[in-house]
């Protein structure tokens, strides 16, 4: 009797310590979070350039504990913020998910649409249009929403970056939140929610980016340590909003409140106030404590604007790397202490990389150049109406391709083909195009490899435009001051993808993945479906 009774007691104290230990760890064999870092226009080489004043605990720790994809590209063109977000979180490419770009042409309506417009919403937070956002033109699920749609939306799923886009796409369409920044508040939309929460308000009245900038940049180390950038002072890079110059230190403290918040998303304090917010979210809506397991969307913006002013080869950009590097040192310690090693998934990625100056390329003796799309647009429309007599043909000239005025043109009884092809002889004229052809022929169009299936993924039948033009490498469409991305070259096109934490062997593979697969992988450990448009192939080798 006695026998039975002590067997009883050890069954039942151990049957409540096993529940008790599965709840705390969110769900059974499972992290207790799902935290997306995505680090908007990193090149996948930023890794290892600034790795001799990096420290042991950002992006080395995550090297040397996690598992990382070496050769890891993006599968499409054009190569944009909204486009690389959706692909990482959706598996997917333009042609499925309809999000071709971070702006493109309604054929039907005859204006331009930006990726995240919503009028049917209004703003949360903040006054104006800056909410009036949501994930509408997205026609796919994320991997957010199929993680809450694998447990009867138990899971909390939170989106949180600067850019609108940078934190709406990543969070999908049934996301609890997203949180993005306006005027030096995080705001949303009435798509999430009608009313912001306490904590976020008072989160915001804290004025954050308002004491950063009350501080100057100055750079982290002394000026000769940054021995992998160019000089200081170069006329071919843009200054900040408000600044006269281009050089350290940055006296953010003298520009005017007229442009203080504006100018706060060009410096790398921006960064670590996403962090401050992304901590935030994880303590007041207890992520990580939840049943099932919880996912953090955090895409780190500042990266981008620095980046396109001053370029990959500046002070600027080097020192928010090392400034990064800390901050996801710190964010990874966070993580540590208040989820515990090993019961949190973490994986870094990048929306797309970018070009250098082609002034610095010129410096060099290395060919590169730019055009502007504006001038391209006004020269094509000239030509269209000195030979065929119809006005404002090109409606618009984004992404590469050029979208005509097709109703117009038939209704003006015109030879639609011999528009086009009279377009694609004055672009091929150019001499930093390659070729120039319609898109709805890609198929008899003679172009090599990855750049053919990169452009079939990117063309989408209902926002794509007519006529689709290649560049020589190193040309971009854009001012002669600062740099930016959107092509298929590697330096555009080759990204970051690191996996740390719960389920991840450490190990690195030098095969080639792509920006799809990261989607299917998290899909894999947490054995869940993938999302309903997803391409990509689960990266194995990294799955314990």
């Amino acid at each position: 009797m006695l026998r039975r009774s002590l067997l009883f007691f050890t069954f039942y104290f151990f049957t409540v310590g096993v529940f008790a230990q599965t709840a705390q760890q969110g769900s059974k064999g499972k992290p207790k979070l799902v935290v997306g870092l995505v680090v908007d226009q990193m090149r996948w080489d930023y890794l290892y350039r600034f790795n001799a004043l990096y420290g042991e605990g950002g992006f080395k720790r995550m090297l040397k504990e996690g598992f990382s994809s070496e050769n890891n590209f993006i599968p499409y063109v054009p190569t944009y913020t909204a486009v690389g977000h959706t692909c990482i979180y959706t598996g997917s490419v333009p042609a499925l998910t309809g999000i071709v770009g971070n702006n493109w042409f309604d054929k039907t309506t005859g204006k331009g649409v930006y990726c995240t417009d919503d009028s049917t919403v209004s703003t949360v937070g903040n006054s104006g249009r800056a909410g009036k956002m949501s994930p509408a033109n997205l026609w796919v699920t994320t991997i957010t929403d199929e993680l809450r749609l694998s447990n009867n939306f138990k899971s909390k799923v939170i989106g949180i970056a600067l850019k609108d886009r940078g934190a709406i796409l990543p969070a999908g369409h049934s996301a609890n939140a997203a949180y993005w920044y306006d005027a030096g508040k995080w705001i949303t939309s009435t798509h999430y929610m009608n009313a912001m929460p306490a904590w976020v308000d008072q989160f915001n009245a804290k004025d954050l980016p308002g004491k950063y900038m009350s501080k100057d940049w100055t750079t982290l180390l002394p000026m000769d340590k940054y021995d992998l950038s160019t000089e200081d002072d170069k006329s071919y890079e843009s200054n900040i909003k408000g600044e006269k110059t281009v050089t350290f230190p940055h006296k953010l403290s003298a520009i005017s409140d007229s442009f203080k918040y504006e100018s706060f998303r060009t410096t790398p304090f921006a960064n670590t106030f996403t962090f401050d917010f992304a901590k935030a979210a994880i303590e007041n809506e207890s992520l990580g404590k939840n049943t099932v397991t919880d996912f953090l969307a955090v895409s780190i913006s500042s990266t981008d604007y620095i980046g396109h002013n001053f370029g990959p080869n500046s002070v600027e950009v080097e020192d928010m790397y090392l400034r990064l590097d800390k901050d996801i040192a710190e964010f990874l310690l966070y993580l540590d202490t208040k989820l515990g090693k090993g019961n949190y998934t973490i994986f870094l990625s990048a929306d797309h990389a970018v070009a250098h100056i082609p002034a610095f390329l010129a410096e060099h003796k290395i060919p590169g150049g730019n055009f502007e799309d504006g001038d391209l647009r006004i020269e094509l429309n000239k030509m269209i109406e000195t030979d065929f007599g119809v006005t404002r043909a090109v409606q618009s000239l984004q992404n590469y391709q050029v979208y005509l005025n097709i109703n117009e043109l038939e209704k003006q009884g015109k030879d639609v083909v011999s528009v086009k092809k009279a377009v694609i002889k004055a672009l091929q004229a150019k001499p930093f195009i390659i070729t120039a052809f319609e898109t709805d022929k890609l198929a008899l169009t003679t172009l090599p490899e990855p750049q053919k299936t990169m452009l079939a993924n990117g063309y989408n039948t209902k926002r794509s435009g007519d006529i689709q033009f290649t560049l020589k490498p190193g040309y971009f469409d854009g001012g002669k001051k600062g740099t930016t991305h959107g092509l298929w070259n590697p330096y555009d096109a080759h990204i970051p993808c690191v996996f740390f934490g719960w389920g991840v062997k450490p190990g690195k593979t030098n095969r080639e993945t792509y920006m799809t697969d990261i989607a299917p992988t998290i899909a894999a450990l947490l054995q869940i479906q993938m999302p309903n448009g997803s391409v990509g192939k689960v990266i194995t080798e990294l799955v314990k």
